[in-house]
């Protein structure tokens, strides 16, 4: 039985780089290679369909409770 061998991950087909110079480009390649995709940001919800009124806190009497009775206070 014959072992295929996997093809080269880099080949250098023009120029005699270093192995300094090889070791350069192969951890670059590997970074990008392992890099996530970004994450996607959550579509922002306007302030009349945000459900944030639901789950505020009861309101308090006192100085500063007219401020709290409105919305996003």
């Amino acid at each position: 039985m014959t072992e295929q061998t996997p093809p080269p991950l880099l080949q250098v087909v023009r120029g005699e780089p270093s192995a300094e110079e090889l070791a350069a480009l192969t951890v670059v390649v590997a970074a990008l290679a392992q890099r996530r995709p970004a994450l996607r940001r959550p579509t922002p919800v306007s302030a009349w369909a945000s459900r944030a009124d639901a789950v505020r806190t009861l309101l308090q009497p006192g100085p500063g409770g007219w401020r709290a009775a409105g919305r996003f206070a």
